[in-house]
């Protein structure tokens, strides 16, 4: 885009945004730096939808009282609904191109809004506009930078996109089909990682359409720093929360954040989509801070375990040293084969119960499967006795202790990436049943996620299901073989 020539851009309307030393570099990365042919690539880190259950029919009529037996469930509980496909899948790795392709500010340019149009139509420059007004624009290039990766997040399945994603809503699955509203944007995230040790990546709010721009209208959050440049915000936001202690067994939540187009790390406003600086009155902030500042001593740089939301789904990011931390995928089939040779019975039918492999797919239950009154945590095999309908559909009571709840099948939690440590499945989450080791389950039910514009409530990881209870999770109790 060149734009020094245009009589309504005079030399003192032009800022360089170049370090020195760097000024017209657009250079590759020297030899020897991508991966050979053959050569496994280096892996940045891996990003994880946060797991959304889309019921089946049945478990609608179940909610309506007309049925209290065993349903189907298709969950996200390391998989899509509908499949892995492409660039639509329930994870992605992030792992070093073969030639850069990330992008750095460049030059600033004030220019008359009525061209902003023209000077945005170089496909091969990528830049960010800022309307101030409708006469007044100020347009940043970005160069090319031969350090980075970049890897774009959104709704849309253009190509520029590498990861898609759809909505999903705590409990009801994917919003999908032509009539489903999305609240994420097509272009909603960047994540630009380092070519080079230690491989850090740092993520930024609004991704480049395919005429490589990021338009910022009028109307959306925008201001100007004190150093002169600009930066504002999406519509809906891009929150970032990394945890305390990192994601390990002595994690903590950590405070949600916002992310700004350039980067920063702002407070939160009202509401996502608030024009006006405000403040959000919650407990999950630190009130001393003050409401539109920028937090200087917080960074954009992922860490293992940061959660990032995109209004609509969360996602879970690990690093490479954090997933050899995690359980693998045998040791989750060691630890459900473990539990079923214990022979756990049913405390009044005195049937064995086992839990049922993944391989055989999340259908309805099977005689065998292990269910619980999420209250107490009394694990039985199924029985349809004990229902108290005039506290609701679903709700039992347990033959043990006498407290009624909702009593709901058993099922082993199956995306590794979410699990804190290999410990044993000894808590459930309530009230969806997804059985996960100690710390996992206590964690997650501590964590708040966004929802809606304003809100926060703690969901299970593998299904997206709003926790409830006291706790969110309980212990599970199992009564062993008489013999």
């Amino acid at each position: 885009m060149v734009l020094e020539g245009n009589p309504e851009v005079g030399s003192p309307r032009t800022s360089d945004l170049r370090h020195p030393g760097n000024q017209g570099s657009c250079d590759l990365s020297p030899p020897g730096e991508d991966a050979q042919p053959g050569e496994e690539p280096i892996k940045y880190g891996e990003l994880i939808v946060l797991g959304c259950c889309e019921e089946g029919g049945e478990e609608t009529k179940a909610q309506r009282g007309e049925v209290t037996g065993p349903r189907a469930h298709s969950c996200y509980n390391g998989c899509l609904a509908s499949g892995d496909k492409g660039r639509r899948r329930s994870r992605l790795a992030l792992s070093r191109r073969p030639h850069a392709n990330g992008v750095k500010p460049d030059v600033m340019h004030h220019i008359s809004t009525p061209l902003v149009s023209k000077a945005l139509s170089n496909r091969g420059q990528h830049s960010i506009s800022y309307t101030l007004s409708r006469s007044h624009s100020v347009i940043v290039e970005y160069t090319h930078d031969s350090d980075t990766d970049m890897f774009q997040i959104g709704r849309s399945t253009e190509n520029m996109i590498d990861f898609v994603v759809t909505d999903t809503s705590p409990g009801g699955g994917a919003a999908e089909g032509p009539s489903a509203q999305s609240t994420i944007s097509r272009y909603a995230c960047r994540i630009l990682c380092d070519r080079r040790p230690p491989y850090t990546a740092r993520i930024y709010a609004a991704g480049f359409d395919a005429s490589s721009n990021i338009f910022l209208g009028e109307r959306a959050a925008k201001w100007r720093t004190p150093d002169g440049l600009m930066d504002g915000l999406t519509t809906n936001g891009v929150l970032v929360m990394h945890p305390a202690g990192g994601f390990s067994e002595d994690s903590a939540p950590g405070v949600w954040r916002e992310i700004s187009v350039c980067g920063n790390v702002y407070t939160l406003r009202d509401s996502r989509s608030a024009q006006q600086r405000g403040k959000l009155l919650s407990p999950l902030l630190r009130p001393s801070l003050p409401s539109w500042s920028k937090v200087e001593n917080e960074s954009n740089v992922l860490q293992d375990g940061s959660l990032i939301d995109l209004c609509g789904a969360t996602l879970l990011w690990r690093t490479p040293a954090g997933l050899l931390r995690a359980p693998t995928l045998k040791q989750l089939e060691a630890q459900r084969q473990e539990a079923n040779a214990a022979r756990p019975q049913c405390p009044v039918g005195l049937s064995t119960l086992a839990f049922p492999s993944p391989a055989r797919g999340r259908t309805a239950p099977d005689k065998q499967q292990p269910w619980v009154y999420v209250r107490c945590g009394h694990v039985h095999g199924y029985h349809g006795w004990g229902c108290r309908r005039e506290r609701g559909p679903q709700e039992r009571e347990c033959p043990l202790c006498r407290l009624v709840g909702p009593y709901v099948p058993l099922w082993l939690g199956q995306e590794a990436g979410l699990c804190l440590d290999p410990g044993p499945p000894s808590h459930a989450f309530a009230p969806c049943g997804h059985v996960c080791s100690e710390k996992t389950a206590r964690y997650w039910a501590q964590t708040p996620l966004p929802h809606g514009t304003h809100a926060f409530h703690a969901a299970c990881p593998f299904c997206g299901a709003w926790l409830t209870g006291e706790h969110g999770c309980v212990r599970l109790i199992f009564q062993g073989p008489l013999d």
